[in-house]
């Protein structure tokens, strides 16, 4: 099980902010303690990331690479415990830059905190 935030995120519409965040930090752990263990990731290429260790190596190979992280909330849709959000962002490393539109399905966990369950960073895109 992951470890969680020590605040958690308590808001859907929390949840770029908080990637950012983490990201921005180095903060690889933070970053996985952001998805259910079971949650799922699309990569670049179309395939998907499942599950906490596969996440996390996605997150860690564009750490490597340093950088920041900027995100735009557009919206949140909620229904009870299951939230889908759509943002847009950008990632910056000296002359690299590119950005996308995503798609990301949350869901409430017992304790009121938020954990993303798909994340999909270029799925409002295509």
């Amino acid at each position: 099980m992951n470890s969680r935030p020590a605040m958690g995120v308590t808001d859907p519409g929390d949840m770029h902010r908080a990637t950012d965040e983490a990201f921005n930090a180095a903060d690889l752990d933070g970053l996985v303690a952001l998805y259910e263990s079971d949650a799922c990731m699309v990569r670049v290429d179309g395939s998907v990331a499942e599950g906490s260790e596969a996440i996390r190596a996605e997150w860690a190979g564009l750490m490597a690479v340093g950088g920041r992280l900027a995100s735009t909330t557009r919206y949140v849709i909620g229904s009870g415990d299951l939230a889908l959000l759509r943002g847009d962002f950008t990632f910056t490393s000296g002359d690299v830059a590119f950005g996308s539109t995503t798609a990301e399905v949350v869901r409430r966990q017992p304790d009121g905190t938020w954990l993303y369950v798909i994340d999909h960073p270029s799925g409002s895109a295509e």
